[in-house]
């Protein structure tokens, strides 16, 4: 019987899991992947206080450590269902079997929302990719495309700018939704150039990998070809964590319902990170939830 189990490896979840250690709980995180969530894939973290010029990787992996050096325990097993004991506790189950607390703390995140083509699925690994950081290297050399127009497409351009031999934003609307300052620095490199009111409209497929792209234009009924060897998608994310929706009340879009408190409509169960429903979702702000959510859950444990 744990005090606290924490579903969800990433920034929240390990934030949560050093403060509950750090406040005397026995507490465990159950991640089904590799720990840090989604910040592993930011190849630059610039914006958060005190640390500039920190990779997402070496983020996380201090995080880790860190959480691990206070006596959190880290699981890789997958939390498939969650339920409320008759004696106030929670039992989840795993794909290895099954956890007990009297705590939870859910940190599922997001995950990546894909184009929703024929052939995307197939391609994934053969040329289509939602992490520059993790498969750009493959790219060398070649001409790539990445789909979207907020900060992670703009820092996925940047990225793939020193290491492809071109690289195209296809840009949704008519302008960016990301950053001035990264806008800016991605217009000035001589090997992008940022098509706007551009869609994915076909995937181009030969021997097992991708080949190019047709593209649909905004208020035309022409199409564009585009040969690329590799498609990075930064196009959005949405929540992970619908099995424990009976758990915890969500929105229309599938985030938990929480305040700045992290509390649930369940006594005993918190959300923190970007699976709550909140306006901004930012490292700083997964961070600061972690921290609330372990220091809601102990004081609810001690009372």
């Amino acid at each position: 019987m744990y005090d606290i189990l924490i579903i969800g490896g990433g920034p929240a979840g390990l934030t949560a899991a050093l403060y509950a250690a750090r406040a005397g709980k026995r507490c465990a995180v159950l991640e089904r992947a590799v720990p840090g969530g989604q910040i592993v894939n930011s190849p630059l973290v610039e914006n958060y206080p005190g640390l500039p010029h920190l990779s997402g990787m070496d983020f996380a992996a201090r995080l880790q450590e860190q959480s691990e050096q206070q006596g959190a325990e880290l699981l890789y097993e997958e939390a498939l269902h969650a339920e409320a004991q008759p004696d106030g506790s929670f039992l989840v189950t795993t794909d290895t079997g099954s956890r007990s607390a009297r705590a939870l703390i859910l940190a599922t995140g997001v995950a990546h929302r894909s184009l929703g083509l024929p052939g995307e699925e197939a391609l994934i690994g053969s040329g289509v990719s939602y992490c520059a950081l993790c498969d750009g290297a493959f790219y060398a050399g070649r001409d790539v495309a990445v789909v979207g127009g907020g900060n992670t497409a703009l820092q996925d351009a940047l990225f793939l700018s020193g290491i492809c031999q071109h690289v195209t934003l296809l840009v949704r609307r008519d302008r960016f939704r990301g950053q001035q300052a990264l806008a800016e620095q991605l217009m000035r490199k001589p090997n992008v150039s940022v098509r706007f009111g551009r869609t994915v409209a076909e995937l181009w497929e030969q021997n097992g990998a991708l080949r190019g792209l047709t593209l649909d234009v905004a208020g035309s009924p022409e199409h564009e070809s585009l040969p690329v060897e590799g498609l990075f998608l930064a196009v959005g994310q949405e929540p992970v964590g619908a099995v424990f929706s009976l758990l915890a009340e969500t929105d229309a879009a599938g985030y938990f319902r929480a305040g700045e408190d992290t509390e649930t409509n369940t006594p005993g169960v918190f959300a923190a990170g970007d699976c709550r429903s909140k306006g901004v979702r930012q490292l700083t702000t997964a961070v600061g939830d972690g921290a609330v959510a372990a220091a809601a859950a102990c004081q609810w444990l001690d009372r």
